[in-house]
């Protein structure tokens, strides 16, 4: 299998559109051989997720709620305020949601690198998306 690495660049982009095309390279959806029980995606590599927009009023209004297990153990956050603490978290609850629902969405998001600024790390990838 021969895998390869996408670079987006999140910068002025809104967050459920550069999901939807990040979760097709994930999963393998933008190749010609794709086949749903076999995980044949690409690495993908997000750069610039403090500059991810919304529509609307989601800065405000969108809240992410975790629940510890415990009662009384439910914590949230609002998007605006997350964005603001971690904005990698932002991109992947949003990739990790649009991914099927299988045993193979784990294995999927290990491939997502994010990252907040314009340095990755990784050499000789261009901007693919």
């Amino acid at each position: 299998m021969n895998r390869q690495y996408h670079l987006f660049d999140a910068q002025g982009k809104i967050l459920g559109r550069l999901a939807t095309e990040i979760a097709k390279v994930l999963s393998g959806r933008n190749k010609v051989d794709y086949t749903p029980h076999i995980d044949g995606g690409d690495f993908v590599v997000v750069i610039n997720a403090s500059q991810i927009k919304v529509t609307g009023k989601k800065l405000t209004d969108k809240i992410y709620h975790k629940f510890s297990g415990y009662p009384g153990g439910i914590s949230s956050i609002s998007f605006g305020d997350l964005l603001e603490k971690d904005p990698r978290k932002v991109i992947q609850n949003a990739v990790y949601g649009m991914l099927p629902k299988n045993k193979l969405r784990d294995k999927m998001m290990l491939r997502l690198d994010i990252h907040g600024d314009a340095e990755h790390g990784h050499k000789k990838i261009e901007v693919t998306h």
